[in-house]
């Protein structure tokens, strides 16, 4: 018979089962925090998910910890770089912008600051990123390791600008490197895609603060093509966008400007976005009807001129959400292979409505850069997040590829290890950098595992 301490116990386990669905030892057990990325289409279930508030827990979390480890941004890559069922660590309270040098005009950010997060902090020590990417909601570390990039025909990616980082190994070890100090481990780390260490500090090129001068203006599809590489020289930025189904596009520039700060007035991208989903729903049957009448509308918007701080003007606000593809391709390929991806999408996939983005990147000499000894024309095709992006994907890949580009590495792609060899010539170098960092793959999720160490490793 129980005694009345089980008895107690055994109401009291009951009570508990009752009100929140689970036994007592249950009950006990540690929460797992659901990830997921902005899209939805990566995600994981990690046994713990963990933002250490100082450098020295950082390092204590690396030396102590079992199992796979990733780190975590803002969950704007779009291909499997963080899902783990281990942990993942957020650099998100190591940020901010410190040590900044007016000699050099150089500062130094941490890994885990969001790139819109920068702008003002630099700004009021006298200094500017040289170019953003049109979203900032990524992190900076983040940004580095898939080698995010602006646009413009004379500036490189993201990791171009960095002259020095700070690494915390595989065991919590803190590694500093430049171009002199490690040169081969930063010429790796400058993209690695998380799989050296966990990027805590970057020392970063700047310049003084700028004004530029943004202007869009919508012109027909072939005007833009006509036009667009003279205008991607001319312009400090330019990148374009064509509007499937509507022989339209609109170009978007930016230039340096004395001028004041002030706008024209501006169109909600977001609005813009949802308004073409809807004519694609009402038209998507007659694609002459569709371009009727999105070329008749696109043809009736007015220019827009904004002018305001570097940073204010780069990035736009994304808030309908997508899946997206990005090859980089060889800048004399980019039109041509343009045209066919244009005329592929209207003939077979009539259920797209997203526009497809054209961005021009300076080359590098970066090891995993896609980029490297390459000026590109970068190519970026989406689906609506809710819909499946597969089919219209898989089509398009096969053209990307064969104009010679290189996928980016936060997007979607299906490329694996013997396809990556081919295309960076430095690719076992990064691997024996990697391997001497990180020789037990403990920054290696099953996705990256497979390209660094195959099904051996």
């Amino acid at each position: 018979m129980l005694n009345r301490r089980n008895l107690i116990a055994a109401m009291g386990g009951l009570a508990l089962a009752s009100r929140y669905g689970v036994l007592p030892a249950m009950a006990a057990e540690k929460r797992r925090l659901p990830w997921r990325n902005w899209s939805g289409s990566q995600q994981c279930l990690p046994q713990s998910r963990i933002a250490p508030a100082s450098l020295a827990e950082l390092q204590e979390l690396v030396a102590s910890t079992e199992g796979i480890i990733r780190p975590v941004g803002a969950g704007h890559s779009f291909s499997p770089l963080v899902p783990t069922d281990d942990t993942l660590v957020s650099l998100s309270r190591l940020g901010g912008v410190s040590d900044a040098d007016s000699a050099t005009l150089q500062a130094t950010i941490g890994g885990g600051t969001r790139l819109g997060d920068i702008g003002q902090p630099l700004q009021d020590a006298g200094q500017a990123l040289i170019n953003m990417p049109d979203i900032d909601e990524q992190t900076l570390a983040g940004s580095l390791a898939t080698a995010t990039h602006g646009t413009g025909a004379g500036l490189g990616c993201m990791s171009t600008f960095v002259k020095g980082l700070q690494i915390v190994n595989a065991r919590g070890e803190l590694v500093d490197c430049d171009a002199l100090n490690k040169p081969e481990l930063f010429q790796a780390a400058k993209v690695s895609l998380g799989s050296l260490g966990l990027i805590t500090q970057v020392r970063m090129q700047s310049v003084e603060p700028y004004r530029l001068r943004r202007e869009t203006v919508w012109m027909e599809f072939e005007e833009m093509l006509e036009n667009a590489d003279s205008m991607a020289d001319q312009h400090r930025n330019f990148e374009f966008y064509y509007v499937p189904f509507s022989g339209m596009g609109f170009t978007d520039v930016h230039d340096l400007t004395d001028e004041p700060v002030g706008t024209t007035g501006k169109n909600d991208p977001n609005e813009g976005a949802m308004e073409l989903k809807m004519l694609r729903d009402w038209l998507e049957w007659s694609p002459t009807l569709r371009r009727l009448v999105l070329g008749s509308y696109a043809s009736t918007i007015p220019d827009e001129i904004t002018i305001g701080n570097s940073w204010k003007n780069y990035a736009n606000e994304r808030n309908v959400r997508f899946n997206e593809m990005e090859y980089h391709l060889p800048r004399e390929a980019g039109l041509k292979a343009l045209r066919e991806i244009v005329a592929t999408l209207e003939s077979s996939h009539h259920e797209v409505f997203f526009p497809i983005e054209v961005r021009y990147v300076k080359g590098d000499d970066i090891w995993l850069s896609p980029f490297y000894q390459q000026d590109s024309m970068s190519i970026a095709v989406h689906r609506y997040f809710e819909e499946d992006y597969k089919p219209y994907f898989k089509t398009l890949e096969p053209i990307f590829r064969k104009y010679g580009g290189r996928p980016h590495w936060g997007k979607l792609n299906s490329l694996g290890s013997a396809d990556f060899k081919e295309l960076y010539p430095h690719w076992n170098d990064f691997a024996e950098v990697r391997a001497q960092m990180d020789p037990t793959g403990r920054f290696l999720n099953p996705y990256l595992r497979d390209l660094f160490m195959g099904e051996t490793g």
